[in-house]
């Protein structure tokens, strides 16, 4: 059965997507998100990952091309930051009923927390003012289940048309929320800003995406030379030598 592409406009009060070449703890973020992210907003409408029961996972999404409906606008913001992190294995204990999770105390002294914290810091971050996207993608059913892409195809635009979603999209950072509307007939929409750049290397996705990824799951950090022509990053299938994956440098040294 053939691939179905689905459209989604996106658009929010602000964005980042934090370049890894933008400072050590300042971030920069790209002109439009990169594959990670653009999958991140179709995966929160509908997906079927990681099934902790059965170890399955039924298809992942495919970017195919990221369309600029605004052009980039920067603002800078500062942000108040904690500077440690969860700790994980706390929190798997919690999920088991084994005890309890360890809170980040971002102002609290020994006295009062009972252990030394790194409390909170001011950073800046440029992000992006009024960003508003069309992101083109379609499913990769898993093995096993491909004879569900008919099935796929209609639950996600059911619940696309009608608003619905697993969790609320966000444009790179959690708190900069996204709102999404499915398009319906993507010849008939306002063509894309007229801009160009070349990004260079840019971030494809931090896993795998030819396996099952659980929360266990290892960083899997794939690039590919990224470039904004008249409004338009072409993504590359992952599958795709234009994708640059730690796998296969491995091969090339050895």
């Amino acid at each position: 059965m053939r691939e179905q592409t689905h459209v989604i406009e996106v658009w929010g009060d602000f964005a980042c997507f934090s370049r890894p070449d933008g400072g050590k703890v300042e971030r920069f973020s790209y002109p439009c998100p990169p594959p990670s992210a653009a999958r991140g907003i179709f995966d929160a409408i509908y997906c079927k990952g990681w099934d902790r029961y059965t170890g399955d996972s039924e298809f992942r999404w495919q970017v195919e091309k990221i369309e600029l409906l605004a052009e980039p606008a920067y603002i800078a913001l500062r942000r108040n930051e904690v500077k440690e992190k969860i700790h994980v294995p706390s929190v798997e204990k919690w999920r088991g009923g084994r005890g309890v999770v360890q809170p980040i105390w971002a102002d609290a002294d020994k006295a009062f927390s009972g252990a030394d914290t790194k409390g909170r810091t001011q950073r800046q971050t440029m992000a992006l003012r009024g960003p508003r996207y069309r992101l083109h993608a379609h499913i990769v059913p898993r093995p096993g289940f491909e004879d569900q892409r008919k099935a796929f195809d209609e639950q996600f635009e059911r619940r696309a048309r009608q608003g619905k979603c697993f969790q609320q999209p966000f444009l790179g950072c959690r708190e900069f929320v996204s709102f999404f509307r499915y398009v319906e007939s993507p010849e008939a929409e306002p063509a894309p800003v007229d801009y160009s750049q070349e990004l260079g290397f840019m971030v494809y996705d931090v896993f795998d995406l030819r396996k099952v990824n659980d929360w266990h799951a290892r960083p899997f950090i794939s690039l590919f030379q990224a470039n904004i022509e008249n409004g338009v990053l072409t993504v590359p299938p992952f599958d795709s030598d234009l994708v640059l994956k730690p796998d296969a440098a491995e091969r090339r040294v050895g």
